[in-house]
């Protein structure tokens, strides 16, 4: 009995170690961020660098080529979804800046031939015409977005979507490409989660202490 106890006691505090460990987050804001933003009226979202880690078995299922196609769009689709949260606060009189529109941000890189790997966060604002950039890293060991997920599907036989990825998240000044903000933070969803709740996940405990929300 006391062995088992004993046993037991173990298992509960090494989960609670764990979950304490997976759940950390990681947060910087400039120490004058108020004032360095404090003229900033637009402000864009560059599409994430996903890393989508599959197990040896899958990797072997598939091409460079097509686990880049789909890191793209997962990187895509997390761009996406953060456009469609900052926009939900932006209905509700949260948010302090315009946010543009990823259509108009992915076709100015598109038409600049834009290499995100090698260009300063001012030369993109700049492209860009905004006084602020968000850029981010984000990881996973199974696709999110719905379209990335099926993909992989008919490529190695996986179905669903993941439940737990990290995010980090950067705000970059456009005139000196200094860092303002930055937030990394794994979290993990309930099963067959997607981006959007994952995103909304994330940004709900960033935006309480990011400075263009009320």
């Amino acid at each position: 009995m006391y062995k088992f106890t004993f046993k037991l006691f173990m298992a509960i505090l090494f989960l609670l170690n764990f979950n304490q460990a997976t759940a950390q987050t990681n947060l910087y804001q400039h120490p004058d961020f108020e004032q360095k933003t404090a003229d900033h009226k637009v402000v864009a979202i560059l599409p994430f660098d996903a890393n989508v880690s599959l197990r040896p078995k899958q990797m072997k299922e598939i091409t460079p080529k097509q686990l880049a196609d789909i890191e793209k769009n997962e990187g895509l689709s997390v761009q996406s979804a953060m456009y469609s949260w900052f926009l939900k606060r932006k209905k509700r009189g949260d948010l302090l800046v315009e946010i543009q529109d990823p259509k108009r941000t992915n076709a100015l890189l598109s038409q600049n031939d834009v290499n995100l790997k090698a260009i300063t966060s001012e030369e993109l604002a700049g492209i860009l015409g905004v006084d602020a950039v968000i850029t981010g890293i984000f990881e996973t060991d199974k696709p999110m977005s719905d379209g990335a997920s099926i993909a992989l599907g008919l490529l190695v036989g996986f179905w669903g979507s993941t439940n737990a990825a990290t995010l980090n998240m950067s705000v970059n000044d456009g005139t000196d490409g200094e860092l303002l903000w930055n937030y990394n933070k794994r979290v993990a969803g309930s099963l067959g989660s997607n981006t959007d709740q994952l995103i909304n996940k994330l940004m709900r405990k960033a935006s309480r202490r990011l400075g263009y929300t009320k």
